[in-house]
């Protein structure tokens, strides 16, 4: 057992509709004898919350506690059994694994190259220099000051670092106009980000929040901790989603 986040139910919020197991690429949810969700096996969890998105009550929320720690090849296993083996592919952990070799893997971090439409970059004729929209600094969530003069009013856009990368116009599509903060939720110690976000949103009166996150299962949970951070603020504030995809389109 290991301390960990992972899907909590209210079972009087839940009406039933079962968007939530469909949701779910792992097959962690399904709906019981009273037409109720529940969880099937915690080591299926993976903790991401995919299933919040589609929940129309409000039944989800993402708890940290001791549980069986995230099992990929058990969650393959039973998706593969249970829905085939299109499904099982996109398991949260199932690149390189298939029903005669499982093998663990993480998709976030699983090598290949992106194909660029067929050309050559060497050979592409060089682009007018873009201009950078970046309008503070620091930018990096460990560094930003929830009491920043810039953040006050302001249009916010939290963005995982890899979305800049794989996003050729970051700077006009996505941040322009807007103030920023950058994190990981694999790769960075994120203690303390949900309480320096819920001041960020607390004490600045801002006009909007935008998360910019890839597609990758992990950058899920950048969308997570802006969510419990806007609940702790107590101000009520709509949160906008942009997917950015590794081939750089926004989905």
């Amino acid at each position: 057992m290991t301390k960990r986040k992972i899907i909590e139910i209210e079972r009087d919020k839940c009406n039933g509709c079962g968007l939530c197991t469909t949701a779910c690429a792992e097959g962690a949810l399904a709906l019981d004898d009273e037409n109720k969700a529940v969880v099937v096996r915690e080591l299926y969890c993976d903790g991401m919350g995919a299933c919040l998105d589609v929940c129309p009550t409000g039944a989800l929320r993402i708890v940290e506690r001791e549980s069986e720690a995230y099992d990929s090849r058990a969650a393959f296993a039973h998706v593969l059994k249970t829905r085939g083996v299109e499904a099982a592919g996109r398991v949260h952990g199932a690149r390189g694994l298939t029903a005669e070799s499982p093998a663990q893997g993480c998709p976030g971090s699983a090598a290949f190259e992106i194909p660029l439409n067929g050309e050559d970059p060497g050979l592409l004729e060089p682009a007018a220099p873009a201009k950078s929209t970046l309008s503070q600094w620091p930018v990096q969530l460990h560094l930003v000051s929830p009491l920043a003069p810039y953040f006050l009013g302001a249009d916010l856009l939290v963005a995982a670092d890899c979305t800049a990368f794989a996003l050729g116009s970051f700077h006009q599509d996505i941040l322009k106009g807007k103030k920023l903060a950058i994190a990981c939720p694999k790769l960075d110690n994120t203690e303390g980000y949900v309480e320096k976000l819920a001041e960020i949103v607390r004490h600045n009166r801002l006009k909007s929040l935008t998360v910019a996150i890839m597609t990758v299962p992990c950058c899920s949970g950048l969308l997570q901790m802006v969510r419990r951070a806007v609940e702790a603020s107590g101000v009520p504030m709509e949160i906008r989603k942009v997917v950015v995809g590794i081939d750089g389109r926004i989905l």
